[in-house]
């Protein structure tokens, strides 16, 4: 196992971290002691950083169990405050209580402000988020702080700015460069020197599922052979900026697999040759898009409040990935207001036209929004949402007790 250091403290994090969301399941509840085998020989083979958070079901219960023996000890465990179930300031210090009782611990080591973007930014401000922080902190329930990220790059630098972050978590894969954060926030936030943990570097199973034909081509004309998931993760790893890339493993041939792809895992490590192969594949997959967004977010800000780069990217993904009820759900829960916040949804178009001149790619944007809302606005996306809503509706703060 490799490490990297996090440049304000000088821990030493594990490259692979355990994303602790999707557990194994049997019979549609989590295989608890599977999960347990899982996690603590993902520990024991070196992986330090466990990740889990508040909305994550049953995982903060779980892992408080499956952190016993002294295995908490070994371990770097990161948990989220959610925006979406706070009314008032001390409804963080209720849900932070909650979290340290169901993790068994008396503190965590890296606390994340949950799903940050424009919106989610502003509510955690307005209840006055950094002097709950600042608190939790001195009194030793919370060591580090940072957020995880899904909102556009001009957010991520002005949240970037306006506090001491210890570290900071966005999407990043070959496929998104340019998509949220991207390529340039995750410079501009090394630059700070801020940690960077990586989520999503399979873009969700889009990377692994479903191969076409011609990137399958490319991937066997390599010299060196290996899967989707290992090309994919150490195009991550390469780069320099990033400290840790999680991967939310259920499966124990993947996880031996992802512990082994990391023993080497270098920045740097990549030669020109694969990296050109790597560009090779991303263009074919930009090729096989229904919408040729680059993210580069020209087009935004939209008058009405529509998150276009968001909106296309979830629409690709509908077309290439196997799970299209997930791309469904997390259509939903980003943009359509599933979870609170101001909805940016492709419905709330009204073709004035303003973002097609903008466009570096000539895409008729107004045209693919409706083909948008049409695909992931639909009577599925209605009938679901409601559900979505009342599932989180119903995970009350005395959950978190």
């Amino acid at each position: 196992m490799q490490y990297r250091q996090v440049p304000k403290n000088g821990d030493l994090l594990s490259v692979l971290g355990f994303g602790a969301m999707r557990l194994p399941t049997k019979r549609g509840r989590i295989d608890e002691e599977r999960a347990k085998n899982q996690i603590r020989s993902a520990i024991d083979a070196g992986i330090n950083y466990i990740d889990t958070a508040f909305m994550y079901g049953e995982s903060e219960r779980i892992l408080g169990q499956v952190l016993q023996d002294g295995y908490r000890e070994k371990v770097k465990l990161a948990t989220k405050l959610p925006p979406w179930h706070l009314q008032k300031p001390e409804d963080m210090e209720t849900i932070l209580n909650g979290q340290l009782k169901k993790l068994q611990t008396d503190h965590i080591d890296y606390y994340l402000l949950h799903a940050l973007d424009s919106s989610t930014w502003k509510k955690f401000q307005d209840l006055g988020v950094f002097e709950f922080l600042e608190k939790a902190r001195e009194s030793g329930k919370i060591i580090n702080i940072g957020f995880s990220f899904h909102g556009d790059r001009k957010t991520f630098k002005e949240i970037i700015d306006a506090y001491d972050w210890g570290f900071c978590q966005i999407q990043y894969n070959f496929l998104d460069e340019d998509i949220q954060a991207g390529k340039e926030g995750l410079q501009y936030a090394a630059s700070k020197d801020i940690a960077v943990i990586i989520m999503e570097p399979l873009r969700g199973g889009v990377l692994t599922r479903k191969i076409p034909s011609e990137v399958a081509k490319i991937y066997n004309s390599a010299d060196k052979k290996r899967s989707p998931a290992e090309w994919a993760l150490r195009w991550v790893w390469n780069h320099p900026e990033v400290t840790v890339v999680l991967s939310g493993m259920n499966d124990e041939a993947h996880i031996a697999e992802n512990i082994a792809a990391s023993e080497d895992a270098f920045a740097g490590s990549l030669t020109p040759e694969e990296l050109s192969m790597m560009n090779e594949i991303k263009n074919v997959y930009r090729k096989l898009m229904k919408v040729s967004c680059t993210g580069c977010s020209y087009c935004m800000p939209c008058p009405f409040g529509v998150n276009i780069p968001e909106c296309f990217s979830f629409y690709n993904t509908y077309h290439m990935a196997g799970n299209r009820l997930v791309t469904r759900g997390m259509y939903g829960f980003r943009l359509m207001g599933a979870m609170g916040g101001t909805p940016s949804h492709a419905s709330l178009c009204k073709n004035c036209g303003k973002c097609v001149s903008l466009c570096p790619q000539h895409i008729p944007i107004p045209g693919e929004l409706k083909n948008v809302s049409k695909t992931l606005s639909g009577w599925r996306t209605k009938i679901l949402l409601p559900l979505v809503k009342m599932m989180f509706s119903r995970k009350k703060l005395d959950d978190s007790a």
